[in-house]
């Protein structure tokens, strides 16, 4: 069964199943996105929202300044390559974009292939990553 990580400034870094990912509120999302290689691609994936994981793994940040939750960064790999998002565009409080770690895709369970991570707002598909392995969550840090 697939799992990946979760780590890095969080109290309560993880490995997690796509079974204990369904632990979490499941969101659906209806996507179309152009795939470079096999063009527009139309999909209903379902899973845990990824804002909501990582607030379960007590990220280490002052919950209360938004300038300080600004600075966090995630970097997400799998199967298939890697993204990066900025924690903002997660919050409720600056894009609140409801990114999800999938696990069903157009009605089949992920358990063996992986949860995947969907950008339902992305129009081009480069930031979805199927077979998720690592979600790493941390600080950029100040210029020297």
């Amino acid at each position: 069964m697939a799992e990946l990580m979760l780590h890095g400034d969080l109290d309560h870094p993880a490995t997690l199943s796509v079974a204990d990912l369904r632990g979490w509120e499941q969101h659906r999302a209806e996507v179309v996105f152009d795939c470079a290689t096999n063009g527009p691609q139309h999909h209903v994936f379902e899973g845990a929202l990824l804002r909501d994981v990582v607030a379960g793994a007590g990220p280490a940040f002052d919950a209360d300044r938004r300038k300080d939750r600004s600075r966090f960064l995630l970097a997400v790999s799998g199967g298939d390559g890697h993204s990066v998002l900025a924690w903002a565009e997660l919050d409720a409080d600056f894009g609140g974009s409801p990114v999800l770690l999938a696990t069903r895709l157009d009605g089949e369970d992920l358990d063996e292939a992986g949860a995947q991570l969907v950008v339902p707002s992305d129009r081009c598909g480069a930031r979805y990553v199927s077979a998720v392995t690592h979600v790493w969550f941390g600080a950029l840090a100040s210029p020297a």
